[in-house]
């Protein structure tokens, strides 16, 4: 039943669809018979492949350099209260600066390409993950800090023993909110400007007037986010389980 379930929506949009498509011109809504002989021939053609490749490599790409500066600059800024004071407003600013206003003076600067793209899944993806991580830094008890400066720890001790599973939830809840983030960015900034991937395939698809590989490449985009998302939350639960057991329930 717990499988069955999240099924009932679906199959009833699936449903809602098939007859809705009896009404309405296929050039404007394919119905699911149709949508899916096309996604068959992409398949089968390698192009739907080709752009789905293009958008994970740039997904894998952007979002691990989003994880490392993240990290990075909450770790120096959380370490030395000057830095933070100092660029607590700049921060601020490119945080409420939507990443997407950025893209045409990315262009300009880095051309219709991937590292326009990873740009923008950078400024999409880096504060969730250095907001939570500053956040969970900040949670240690005073008790446990008065137990670390007691035992005379070193500041590497300190982190890996105390402030690490003392931030690490928080830290889960950002990797996990960075990645949606930088997935609707990468397929908004592929509509905008690449030469390839899913969002690319999209817009293409618009200016063909074919709307059944449109829905291909939206179900494409829902699902692989999906996918991406459960797989993730299983790993990361997995890894909590083992290295902070205590944090997984």
């Amino acid at each position: 039943m717990r499988i069955v379930k999240p099924l009932l929506f679906p199959l009833a949009l699936l449903l809602l669809w098939q007859a809705a498509s009896g009404f309405i011109s296929p050039y404007l809504l394919p119905g699911p018979g149709r949508v899916l002989k096309t996604g068959l021939a992409m398949v089968e053609s390698g192009a739907l492949l080709s752009h789905l490749l293009a958008s994970l490599r740039r997904i894998a790409v952007g979002f691990g350099l989003s994880v490392a500066l993240a990290f990075f600059t909450a770790a120096v800024l959380f370490r030395w209260k000057a830095l933070d004071d100092l660029f607590r407003g700049s921060l601020s600013f490119l945080r409420m600066t939507p990443p997407l206003a950025l893209t045409p003076l990315l262009i300009l600067w880095l051309g219709i390409g991937d590292a326009t793209q990873i740009a923008v899944i950078v400024l999409a993806s880096f504060f969730p993950i250095y907001l939570n991580t500053r956040d969970g830094l900040s949670r240690l008890d005073a008790p446990f800090r008065e137990l670390a400066a007691s035992l005379r720890l070193s500041r590497l001790r300190i982190a890996l023993f105390f402030l690490l599973p003392a931030a690490t939830p928080s830290i889960i809840t950002g990797l996990r909110l960075s990645f949606g983030y930088s997935w609707r960015a990468l397929i908004a900034a592929e509509l905008i400007a690449a030469g390839s991937g899913l969002g690319y395939m999209i817009m293409d698809a618009e200016q063909m007037q074919r709307a059944d590989e449109v829905i291909v490449g939206i179900l494409v985009i829902g699902l692989l986010g999906w996918l991406l998302d459960a797989a993730f939350s299983s790993l990361s639960s997995a890894a909590l389980k083992r290295r902070f057991p205590e944090l997984a329930a």
